[in-house]
């Protein structure tokens, strides 16, 4: 999808959104390399030891401190602070990978660490077989996909967006990005 937006301003604040298994994380370090920016990931900042669940209220407070600072790339979706975060947001790198990309990549990662906890993964939170997260990646692109479209329409509108469907358009991008 080509980009909308004013394509010669600068990337400063950049949101990377996308089912698990999209390659998040894994983009949004490889941009912040191009762009030399630093990269929250938001997982690190949601989830607890044990995989627990935060306080709703001090999430917030705390993804809006992260949204106010003036440059960064911020992996994650979290729709819930969609209103906090794309109104400050620059761009939006959505990874709209196909579910079976999804599944497969998070089964593979869930298997390779399983036991140990990610480089960009929240403390206290090693990899784990979840079959409720692994139905939230199934069901991702039926139930929560379109929360993506309603946030970028409702709180986003003029948001330079990129959609990526496939790994060599994410390489294409990052080319491009390098180039500019």
């Amino acid at each position: 999808m080509p980009p909308t937006g004013a394509a010669d301003d600068p990337m400063r604040r950049v949101l990377v959104l996308g089912c698990a298994g999209a390659g998040k994380s894994t983009f949004s370090n490889r941009l912040a390399a191009v762009l030399k920016l630093p990269v929250i990931h938001l997982d690190r900042y949601f989830w607890r030891p044990q995989w627990t669940l935060p306080d709703m209220t001090t999430w917030r407070e705390t993804v809006a401190e992260l949204a106010a600072g003036s440059n960064w790339i911020m992996d994650g979706n979290y729709s819930s602070t969609f209103d906090l975060r794309m109104p400050r947001a620059d761009t939006a790198i959505w990874l709209d990978f196909p579910r079976h990309v999804c599944m497969r990549r998070v089964l593979t990662r869930t298997l390779i660490g399983y036991g140990r906890t990610r480089p960009d993964g929240p403390d206290g939170c090693p990899e784990r077989i979840d079959f409720e997260f692994f139905r939230f990646v199934w069901k991702f692109h039926t139930e929560y996909r379109p929360r993506i479209v309603e946030g970028i329409a409702k709180y986003g509108p003029d948001l330079r967006l990129f959609r990526l469907t496939t790994d060599h358009e994410t390489e294409t991008l990052l080319l491009q990005i390098g180039h500019s």
